[in-house]
């Protein structure tokens, strides 16, 4: 069984997608629709744009939304036995697996990226990559600070990337290297995503996703609040709304996926970022990229 895997804001690059709109005709209806959906030029901004544009939020979760399905769905042999994405990425997989429509996909993205993008800018918040330091032992150091931090991605073995408040990170760097870590590298995001800080964003956020219609998906998804298989469109709903303050478990995921049967990973989307984590998750998977 192969899995069908979607990344999240980080995976972007200057150009992206430029090349499959040159080559397939549905995929440039698919840009072409995409910009009239959010009304405006999506794809000169992917293509042309100065990549301090593309790393605005704002921008770059429909841009990374974008360029996965688009690629998913331009290619004949897509068929999935099981799909999963990296936070933003939770978005695009419901979206190849029928959930959503690709305009109403697209439009949760624009919401969810404008949202992020308010949460941020009320409180100065950040996020930091842990190295080499088991999960439990970042669990206790992060919960033993009095600032709000807390771990936000389960990437791989060996890498956590924890959020938090400005004053909270460089506590936690001191102890984390104090207990064993290798390295603590400080994000470039504008806020701390998968925390409390971003409850005004899962607030609003909520209230459209709570509007529209989700259909069950043609396959199993796995996302990223409880690393569990659902085909349920309504615990579809509520992981989706939970996921903006809650860990991306991308490691458990993984593992699950693999025990459940899949072979073999493919990564649609710019970059190889999954290809590179799920290699260290499950070294003897298959695993490609579109």
């Amino acid at each position: 069984m192969n899995a069908y895997v979607f990344p999240g804001q980080g995976s972007q690059f200057r150009g992206m997608g430029q090349d499959l709109y040159q080559r397939s005709e549905q995929a440039r209806r698919l840009f072409d629709q995409a910009n009239q959906v959010l009304g405006y030029d999506l794809t000169r901004i992917m293509f042309e744009g100065t990549d301090e544009n593309l790393k605005q939020t704002i921008y770059t979760q429909p841009a990374v939304f974008l360029h996965g399905v688009v690629l998913a769905l331009t290619t004949e042999s897509f068929k999935p036995d099981m799909v999963a994405g990296h936070s933003l990425g939770e978005l695009s997989a419901l979206t190849v697996a029928g959930v959503l429509s690709f305009a109403d996909g697209l439009r949760l993205a624009s919401v969810r990226a404008a949202a992020m993008q308010r949460a941020c800018e009320l409180t100065p918040s950040g996020m930091a990559a842990v190295l080499g330091l088991a999960d439990d032992v970042i669990e206790q150091v992060c919960a033993g600070i009095d600032e709000v931090v807390v771990p936000a991605n389960y990437n791989c073995p060996g890498q956590v990337v924890i959020s938090g408040s400005v004053a909270g990170l460089l506590v936690a760097e001191d102890r984390l290297k104090a207990a064993g870590a290798k390295r603590v590298l400080s994000l470039a995001v504008s806020g701390a995503f998968h925390s409390p800080f971003m409850e005004p964003a899962r607030a609003e956020f909520a209230q459209v996703v709570e509007a529209m219609t989700f259909m069950p998906p043609r396959c199993f998804i796995y996302q990223n609040v409880d690393a569990q298989p659902t085909t349920d469109p309504a615990r579809i709903k509520v992981n989706l709304i939970a996921q903006l303050t809650s860990p991306v478990r991308w490691t458990q995921s993984i593992e699950r996926i693999v025990a459940d049967g899949a072979t073999g990973f493919t990564e649609c989307g710019p970059g190889k970022v999954l290809q590179g984590l799920i290699k260290k998750i499950s070294p003897s998977s298959v695993i490609s990229g579109l």
